[in-house]
């Protein structure tokens, strides 16, 4: 005769926690624009590409992808690398990067 097991009880929920508030919520009060957001002045080199205006970070990077995708100077076998044309070779100081030091390149062409 087979024997039967108790059956367990599921283990009470707990309370859910409060929501977090959204990162927007927790800006500076100052209302001081944060590290990407501060406009800064790019160098002769950097601005043939991107400008000459005043330009936040973030925007310096999207502009300098949309012209590395107008202009086809991503390495075809490794998209990682950018294969830099007269222009970005002025900004780099050679002929290819990789898209990770890409911005170490543009943060000294920025004041």
């Amino acid at each position: 005769m087979p024997t039967k097991t108790p059956e367990k009880k599921p283990a009470p929920k707990a309370k859910a926690a409060p929501a977090a508030k959204p990162a927007a919520a927790k800006a500076a009060p100052s209302g001081k624009p944060n590290a990407l957001q501060q406009p800064l002045t790019p160098s002769a080199e950097l601005g043939a590409v991107v400008g000459t205006a005043k330009i936040a970070r973030g925007e310096v990077v999207s502009k300098m992808w949309t012209y590395i995708k107008a202009h086809n100077l991503q390495n075809p076998e490794n998209k990682r690398e950018i294969l830099a044309d007269d222009k970005l070779k002025k900004v780099f100081g050679k002929d290819k990067v990789t898209m990770f030091e890409m911005n170490k390149y543009i943060a000294a062409h920025l004041k």
